[in-house]
């Protein structure tokens, strides 16, 4: 396998706050995830890395879905190792397919109306990758598929907060609803000039509220015969609730400003995940 398609340097070479996470599981645990990891970031820069037109990402995502079924010729060199953790695995297709039909969304247009648009959105890109890294972890309660679903729409909600200015800066795309935008009388003309007044700070107040549920009902959902297995999620779920209360205390200042956690705040996390505490 070469460099660039080595899941262990993408993930290294991701420095995301989910490959953080990953210093908790055991090493056979940690290759597999690491391999889970790799198709997903790739998936996502499909989407979103520049000098591809729209109908090139499409094309490429597309050949993904046919490449986690069967090999296929001039496929990437990342796609047998993902076909072989899924029949390892027993892992379902369908998620797989899932999450490539949520980067398609970022490629058709990242306009929502409600809620419940984007929590289809929220549920495909984050939702369904928490089911599938539940499975590789080894968590066997099905209340932990509650925990999953429920984080993966807090972290994804959290990201949405923290990259509102950037998101709008880099391609005009918008995450945060159109009714909730309405009901705060904030609109784009807002974004462009990165206005964070009263409007601003109130709607991105309601957005963390919802996000702060999720939070909430995914620590209630936590099976207590699934902590160790769920310590990584668990690691996450605290570094993410922390820079959301990060970037709450701070004022909401996301247009102007790149919220992050310092190394001894993401420390305290691992450190909390890990005696589940």
């Amino acid at each position: 396998m070469s460099a660039a398609a080595d899941p262990a340097a993408i993930t290294r070479a991701s420095k995301s706050n989910l490959a953080m996470a990953f210093i908790v599981l055991p090493r056979s645990v940690r290759a597999e995830m690491n391999v889970f990891y790799s198709f997903c970031r790739t998936v996502d820069d499909l989407a979103d890395e520049p000098g591809m037109e729209c109908e090139q990402r499409l094309a490429a995502l597309a050949q993904w879905k046919d490449c986690i079924a069967a090999p296929q010729p001039s496929e990437p060199a990342l796609a047998a190792p993902v076909r072989e953790l899924i029949e390892r695995r027993g892992l379902s297709i369908e998620h797989f397919v899932e999450i490539i039909h949520g980067c398609e969304m970022d490629v058709r247009g990242t306009e929502y109306e409600t809620w419940d648009d984007l929590r289809v959105y929220c549920y495909r890109v984050a939702s369904v990758v928490g089911l599938v890294s539940i499975e590789i972890f080894g968590a066997k309660d099905p209340q932990a598929k509650t925990y999953a679903v429920e984080l993966g729409l807090a972290l994804q909600l959290t990201n949405i907060i923290r990259d509102v200015g950037q998101d709008y800066a880099l391609d005009g795309r918008i995450y945060v609803p159109r009714a909730d935008m309405d009901q705060f009388s904030y609109d784009v003309g807002g974004l462009a000039l990165h206005r964070e007044d009263a409007s601003y700070r109130g709607l991105m107040q309601f957005e963390a509220a919802r996000a702060f549920e999720c939070y909430e009902r995914a620590r209630a959902a936590l099976p207590a015969s699934d902590r160790k297995a769920l310590r990584a999620a668990e690691i996450m779920r605290r570094v993410y609730r922390r820079l959301l209360r990060k970037m709450q205390r701070g004022g909401f200042h996301t247009l102007t400003h790149r919220y992050r956690l310092t190394r001894w705040e993401k420390m305290w996390c691992i450190l909390g995940g890990w005696l589940g505490r």
